[in-house]
């Protein structure tokens, strides 16, 4: 049985942290692999008028993780129902991959309101949740946080500032053109 850890989120855009994330929590938890499930819409999330379109999100995650072993970019909930709830994804996932076990991972600040998930009691009844500390809230693993987001990348590349390092080489041009 394959250990698949399932890290849910916009990536708009994957940075660093994402990546240095999961990375540290598939060592840490013995994961097989860690699917960085780019979303396509967050229920309890509001319109993001600065969401890039979903495909576009999907090619910078998989050319940020070329060549990064045990992390890998997936866009299935791109073909499922939207908005896209977890519980719906987690049980979609377990029925096409009967072979695999699914962890869930989420940042301490939506652990701290798990309770507003759509079958949250479903989800922690039929999987492993991993909570990584996030912001003010703490998790059940101790990882390494990069201090980065996705908001402050956007707003330094539309202010002509440099982005290195707070994504990976390969992607800098891409993050550049379709976010100025």
């Amino acid at each position: 049985m394959r250990k698949v850890g399932i890290f849910g989120g916009s990536f708009n855009p994957i940075h660093t942290g994402h990546i240095a994330l999961a990375q540290a929590v598939q060592k840490q938890c013995g994961l097989d692999e860690v699917w960085l499930m780019v979303s396509p819409q967050n229920p309890l999330k509001r319109n993001d008028s600065d969401l890039l379109d979903d495909s576009l999100r999907f090619e910078m995650a998989q050319k940020a993780l070329e060549g990064v072993d045990g992390v890998v970019a997936c866009d299935y909930e791109f073909h499922l129902p939207k908005p896209s709830y977890t519980w719906n994804t987690l049980q979609h996932l377990s029925m096409d991959y009967p072979d695999h076990r699914f962890y869930l991972l989420i940042g301490g600040d939506n652990w701290a309101h798990f309770e507003r998930w759509r079958h949250w009691k479903d989800i922690l009844r039929h999987y492993d949740v991993i909570v990584y500390p996030r912001d003010d809230y703490s998790g059940t693993i101790d990882v390494p946080l990069l201090p980065i987001s996705s908001t402050e990348i956007r707003q330094k590349v539309r202010a002509g500032e440099d982005i290195s390092g707070l994504v990976p080489a390969g992607i800098i041009p891409l993050v550049k053109q379709y976010y100025r």
